[in-house]
């Protein structure tokens, strides 16, 4: 049971109902309990009084005084109030009325429960009303026949009873329970306010945290490190830290792109203004128009390849957890790149061949996205294919190969060429966006290689360079490492 309904879940209220609603749905459960106390402790004194006076009626009666004044056998008893009637009988072992009240009901005892003396208490009702009786048997001799026989005589079993209405014990009752309750009727209210300011004081420090968060500058993103937070809330600060650090290095990391790619942008852009502002000079000569024009192709296309590449780039980088993997052949899917990339080796006089594994053999199997593998085997053999230098009296040579390891599940792709290579102290800034090794002359972004990295990554894999060769020129070997799927027992 909710006491505090609302639309959006509140922490506040959450807690004060986890709070209040026991402690008012236990307040019933206590005056029940209480009633049943206060009938048990108004009970107690009467029983004890009731008690007695049956006893006092036995021992007259124990005597043979069947004729008596109840109030008089009574009155040394102390009686608290008027308001209840007293009853009493006397019966003979046979049931037949000796004295008092006839009417009285018999108590529910057995005849070995007739012997002992011991008083009994129990309730009954007479003409409507509620009574509380106590009865005992006692042994009773008549005097008269004793006499007439001339001889002692044995006793005879007697039943003594004394009942009393309860209009005393429930007066007593409702006494009590208004002494136990009334109290609570303050304190209950007294003790709702009290836990709503406590708890209102133990949230006050989030209160604090929401505004000094409200105060910060749009562009402050440098950890919260609140060190007044409550001990419940210091991980959610520290979650809030850490994603405040990585968003702070996305930003910074996409200002840096933006940068970058504007400075790649304004070469070929400036390059394209410079030629069409010669190819509109007087005097220009048909050839010179040609060449011009010749340039700004060039340049446009430049351009158009570095957008192209920074548009992938971004996907790669965009696509993240939601990254759609397929049970892929990585072989198929290089010969295909390899084959695909044949003409264009063809035009600049590169040997490109394949060496490696089959398409459906074993081990050649990876869970991964097959779009994005593509793009990634493609950027390593054009990367090959522009910066070997080549020529036809002295061909460049490229090599893509594709080693399984059944064994240790690893799939190894490599592309190697017979290039300059890359020096030892730039192996690692290839991998960076816009980074081109000096004194290449080879058309470029220098983005190839970063978008081989991060599909890379988000398949599981390690992009690796090292030298093709010992002897000059040394090349340049590209290693990804790829987790194979386990290969698949042979059907029979």
């Amino acid at each position: 049971m909710k006491i505090f309904q609302r639309e959006q879940y509140s922490l506040f209220g959450g807690i004060l109902d986890w709070m209040l609603t026991p402690l008012l749905l236990l307040w019933p459960v206590s005056l029940g309990l209480t009633w049943l106390v206060a009938q048990g402790l108004a009970n107690q004194p009467y029983d004890r009084a009731l008690e007695y006076d049956v006893r006092v009626l036995a021992r007259q009666v124990q005597q043979g005084q069947l004729e008596f004044s109840l109030a008089q056998a009574l009155s040394h008893n102390l009686r608290a109030s008027a308001a209840d009637s007293v009853h009493y009988q006397v019966l003979d072992a046979q049931g037949r009325l000796l004295a008092g009240e006839g009417q009285l009901p018999r108590p529910p005892w057995t005849d070995a429960e007739r012997r002992n003396g011991e008083v009994q208490l129990y309730d009954a009702e007479l003409r409507g009303l509620d009574l509380r009786l106590a009865a005992v048997w006692v042994p009773m001799v008549d005097p008269a026949a004793a006499a007439a026989v001339g001889a002692q005589l044995e006793p005879a079993l007697a039943l003594v009873q004394v009942a009393e209405t309860r209009d005393q014990r429930s007066t007593l009752a409702r006494e009590i329970i208004r002494g136990v309750m009334l109290p609570q009727f303050v304190v209950l209210p007294l003790a709702v306010m009290l836990v709503w300011m406590a708890l209102a004081r133990g949230i006050t420090p989030l209160h604090r945290l929401e505004e000094r968060i409200r105060a910060r500058k749009p562009d402050d993103l440098s950890p919260l490190n609140f060190q007044d937070v409550p001990l419940e809330v210091a991980p959610l600060v520290n979650a809030v830290d850490d994603l405040l650090c990585r968003l702070n290095e996305s930003l910074a990391t996409q200002k840096r792109f933006l940068a970058d790619a504007a400075h790649q942008l304004k070469t070929p852009l400036a390059g394209l203004r410079m030629q069409a502002d010669l190819a509109q000079r007087e005097g220009t000569s048909t050839q010179e128009l040609k060449r011009s024009l010749q340039q700004i192709g060039r340049a446009s296309m430049r351009a158009s390849h570095t957008v192209n590449q920074l548009l992938a780039l971004a996907r790669v980088e965009g696509t993240g957890a939601a990254l759609a993997k397929q049970r892929c052949d990585l072989a198929r899917l290089v010969i295909d790149v390899v084959r695909d990339s044949v003409p264009r080796a063809l035009d600049k006089h590169v040997d490109l061949g394949y060496d490696g594994a089959e398409p459906g053999a074993p081990g050649v199997w990876l869970e991964g996205n097959p779009t994005l593998l593509t793009e990634l085997v493609r950027n390593l053999v054009d990367n090959a294919i522009n910066y070997t230098p080549s020529t036809p009296e002295q061909p460049g040579v490229v090599t893509v190969r594709l080693l399984t390891d059944t064994f240790g599940r690893v799939l190894l792709l490599q592309v190697e060429d017979t290039g300059p290579g890359v020096p030892e102290a730039e192996r690692a800034l290839v991998f960076q966006p816009f980074y081109r090794a000096l004194g290449t002359q080879a058309d470029g972004s220098g983005l190839g290689l970063p978008i081989v990295q991060e599909i890379a990554r988000q398949h599981g894999a390690q992009v690796s360079l090292e030298p093709a060769r010992a002897q000059w020129p040394p090349g340049a070997r590209f290693s990804v490492r790829f987790p194979a799927l386990p290969v698949q027992p042979s059907m029979f």
